[in-house]
Order: structure tokens, then sequence, then C-alpha cells
């Protein structure tokens, strides 16, 4: 990086404090960082399914396709990883959340969701989080699909909490009445991580 460019990011790294967009311990990147544990999984469409079961009425198993043919909506966002990089007008394209659960309708008991991903990855959320209007399943980022790096074929896009709860490879939502922790928690991660009160690991 030249000095013009390390200025250039100091620069704007304190427009984005100034603004209320840069969390405590970030900086900015203009990358993508790729980040995760294990080999990256290969997924066959044909007999993949997003499922969401437990404290739902309707349990259910949507295809790829299914998916892919609801209505679609577009979500501009920041995220923040708990390395401490942040990045900037992410624009992701994919499906409400709150579409999908409306579908499978919640029992009054609902209070916290565990999302499942390939090779037993999982994190939790609390519902309300997953309920928020910045949350959706992304199929793509700034009008390219996910590379499977990334998360393909679909990524959860939790932009309010750190992105390790935006959850690659997920193929299922378990709806829970008590809180519990998923593979990244019960490895020292937060239960929330919330980057504004920098939530990173279970001691902060």
């Amino acid at each position: 990086m030249s000095l013009f460019e390390g200025s250039e990011r100091k620069r704007k790294e304190a427009q984005m404090r100034e603004a209320g967009r840069l969390p405590p311990g970030q900086s900015l990147t203009e990358k993508w960082p790729v980040l995760h544990y294990g080999a990256v999984p290969k997924v066959d469409l044909a007999s993949w399914r997003l499922r969401f079961f437990g404290e739902v009425e309707v349990p259910t198993a949507f295809s790829f396709d299914e998916l892919r043919a609801l209505p679609r909506i577009t979500r501009c966002n920041d995220i923040h990883c708990v390395t401490r990089w942040s990045k900037f007008d992410c624009r992701w394209d994919g499906i409400s959340v709150r579409e999908l659960l409306a579908r499978v309708r919640p029992t009054p008991q609902a209070r916290y969701v565990m999302v499942h991903a390939e090779h037993g990855f999982s994190s939790n959320l609390a519902l309300a989080d997953l309920l928020d209007e910045s949350v959706l399943l992304a199929f793509g980022m700034n009008g390219e699909p996910l590379t499977p790096e990334h998360g393909w074929p679909l990524r959860l896009v939790v932009p309010k909490l750190y992105f390790w709860k935006s959850v690659k490879w997920v193929h299922g939502f378990e709806l829970m009445q008590h809180d519990a922790p998923g593979f990244w928690e019960r490895n020292g991660y937060h239960m929330r991580g919330n980057p504004w009160n920098s939530e990173r690991y279970s001691n902060d």
C-alpha cells in the first residue's frame, strides 16, 4: 500500500467513525477477506434443502429452485468481522428471512434460533435479531453471485452483528425456546456478537 493509499484509508476510516458506521477497534478494508475453518463444502443442489424446524407451526424444507422463485430483495449495508476488518456499502441480492418465517409461522414459545450450515457449523441468534429488516438470505453480493468460498449456494446476512453470525453455507433454521451456543460460541465466541459493544469473545 502506498503512502497516499494509507492516508486515504485513514481519512475514510475517520469519516466512517464520525458518521457512526465504524465500530470500536475496527479498520476499513476494500477487499472481502475469505475466512473459514476447514475445507469449502461441495453442495449438490439437487438434494440440497433449506429446513425450518423446531418451534414452528409449519416445518418446511425449501429446495434451491423454490427459494430462487421467491420475490427478490436488495439490501445495502456494512459488515464487521470479529477479526477487526469492516467493509462498507455491500449490496446483497437475496430473499427476505421475514418472508420465510411468515410461511413457517414460529410458535409463541420461539425466542431463539440455531442456524445450521454445512460441515456441522452453526451459530445462535435471538429470533428478534433474525427478524430485523436488514437481514436476508443472499445469493450474491455487489452484482456477482456468491462464490463457494463466500458461502454459495446461500448465505445468511445479519449486518448488525459480527460477521460470523452471517453463517455461510446455511441449510437450516432450528427455532428454539431457549438460547444455546452454536459451534463458534462453544469455541470461545460471544453469544450475541454486537460489534458496537465489542462482543467478540465469551469473556467480553
